[in-house]
């Protein structure tokens, strides 16, 4: 092995998932994802703290891009739809990652570890989405109700997303998710 190899996070990242799916989670270990991937554990640990990091690492760019977008929504949007704003923005960046996401939230999805650290990863986001809500001047609870909402919608929209492998974007499927929560509280009979 070299010193230095290009790619390594993305290589790691891939291992891992790719091990993950052959093994399962719990019989993965670093060593393990780091041969896979031609490195070394230490090249490993320089990218990610633990092998549940390969799966979490990018939490804070999403929150980051969602908050900016949520911040950044017309002046004259409502609470969701500035919500929907940020959400959209979400769909962009996982976009060109829909294997990546399905295979990462089929793992997800067998470990009930991992199971928590995705809900305390959302309620983080639904937190932050909340204080660029209440910074564009909504009532503190509207702001919290508003993203947590949000959040809903955006995990139905995902995994209804990563379900149909490549038939829809997740931008149109945000939209008909928000559709169908708005018809399900609707007063119209």
């Amino acid at each position: 092995m070299g010193r230095w190899e290009p790619d390594a996070r993305g290589r790691l990242e891939r291992a891992a998932l790719a091990l993950y799916a052959e093994r399962g989670f719990d019989q993965t270990t670093v060593e393990d994802i780091a041969v896979r991937a031609g490195l070394t554990k230490r090249t490993f640990f320089r990218h990610y703290a633990d092998k549940r990091d390969v799966l979490f690492a990018g939490a804070s760019v999403l929150q980051e891009l969602v908050v900016r977008a949520v911040d950044s929504a017309p002046p004259t949007s409502s609470a969701i739809g500035a919500v929907i704003v940020g959400l959209e923005a979400a769909a962009d960046l996982l976009r060109e990652r829909r294997e990546e996401a399905g295979a990462r939230q089929a793992v997800i999805d067998a470990n009930p570890e991992l199971q928590e650290r995705e809900l305390v990863k959302l309620s983080t986001l639904a937190q932050g989405i909340a204080e660029a809500l209440q910074g564009r001047g909504i009532a503190a609870r509207t702001a919290t109700l508003t993203s947590e909402a949000g959040i809903a919608v955006f995990r139905v929209a995902f995994n209804r997303w990563i379900a149909e492998a490549g038939r829809r974007d997740l931008v149109p499927l945000i939209n008909e998710t928000l559709d169908e929560l708005r018809a399900a509280i609707s007063d119209d009979l």
